[in-house]
C-alpha cells in the first residue's frame, strides 16, 4: 500500500519508486495479486514496448495473463488518442490518453475505470518523473522499470540524465544495486 508523505524541497526521495525492475515483462504479478492489488495502470512506449511500436504478440499475451490471474488494466499515456487506443483495443485494456502526467487526476480516474479503490492499484512505468511521481503523489503503489529500447526522444534523453541522479541515491538508500527486485508490501 503506497502511503502519501510529504518531502523536503530539494528531497530526492519524492521521486523514488516503490520497487524498481529490469522489464514489465519480469514482474511477479500473481505475488502482487495474492497481496492484494485488483488493477494495474501502466505507461506503454518503453514500458510494454519501444516507443511509437504497436502491440506485440508479447504484450497480447501478457494481458491475457494478467486477466487470467485476475486484474484489471488500463493504459495511462501522455500520448495522443490515435497512438493509445489501437493499442488498447489490441491488448484488450481500457486506457486512458493525453494523460497529462505527472498530473494525479488520470491516475485516480484509470482506479474509478477498473472499479478500485488506489490502495489496490499499481502503476508500472518506465520515467520517474512523469509516471512514478505521478503515481507517488496519487497514492498509488509504484513499480519503475528500466526502459526497453535506448532510443528516446531528446526530451527524454535530458531527463534519463537526471533520473540517473536520482536513482544512484536510491541504490545507496536502499542498499541494493540497479534494478535488483525491491520488496513489496
Amino acid at each position: 500500500m503506497s502511503k502519501k508523505r510529504k518531502y523536503g524541497v530539494f528531497s530526492l526521495e519524492r521521486f523514488y519508486p516503490e520497487r524498481w525492475e529490469n522489464s514489465t515483462y519480469r514482474i511477479d504479478f500473481e505475488d502482487l495479486y495474492r497481496k492484494g492489488f485488483r488493477g494495474v495502470i501502466f505507461d506503454i512506449d518503453n514500458t510494454l514496448v519501444p516507443h511509437g511500436a504497436p502491440a506485440t504478440k508479447e504484450a497480447i499475451r501478457f494481458f491475457k495473463k494478467l486477466r487470467r490471474i485476475g486484474f484489471q488494466t488500463c493504459l495511462l499515456s501522455n500520448n495522443r488518442k490515435s497512438r493509445v487506443e489501437p493499442f488498447a483495443e489490441a491488448v484488450g485494456s481500457a486506457y486512458i490518453a493525453n494523460a497529462h502526467k505527472p498530473s494525479t487526476g488520470n491516475y485516480l480516474k484509470a482506479c474509478e475505470v477498473m472499479g478500485i479503490s488506489r490502495d489496490e492499484a499499481v502503476f508500472v512505468g518506465d520515467q520517474l518523473f512523469t509516471d512514478v511521481y505521478g503515481a507517488k503523489r496519487s497514492g498509488i503503489y509504484q513499480i519503475l522499470v528500466k526502459p526497453i529500447h535506448p532510443k528516446e526522444e531528446i526530451q527524454i534523453v535530458l531527463k534519463r540524465k537526471l533520473e540517473k541522479i536520482v536513482l544512484s541515491s536510491y541504490a545507496k538508500k536502499k542498499s541494493v544495486g540497479n534494478g535488483k527486485k525491491q520488496d513489496g508490501r
